[in-house]
């Protein structure tokens, strides 16, 4: 069992370079016990491309998840910003 949901999603544009893309990661328990750590990732707005590592151990899959998480900041990965609306939403 997970003892902690973790669940990243990244993005990196650059207008100028054409750059658009999008980083998506998910630690989940499968179905046979197993920890899998599931990645997306690809051009923002397209399906892009997905990946599956199972684990027998949560902390090997918490190990990988943040190995990821450190290149993909180093690459310019960044939290999408959230848009922040008033309670009326007229803004």
């Amino acid at each position: 069992m997970i003892a902690q949901r973790y669940h990243l999603y990244v993005e990196r544009t650059d207008a100028s370079k054409n750059i658009a893309r999008y980083y998506a990661m998910t630690i989940e328990p499968n179905l046979f016990g197993e920890v899998c750590l599931i990645r997306r990732w690809g051009r923002i707005g397209a399906r892009g491309q997905r990946r599956e590592h199972h684990f027998a151990r949560e902390e090997e899959a918490v190990r990988l998840f943040l190995q990821l998480l450190r290149k993909r900041r180093s690459r310019g990965y960044r939290p999408k910003p959230h848009i922040r609306q008033d309670a009326s939403g007229d803004r």
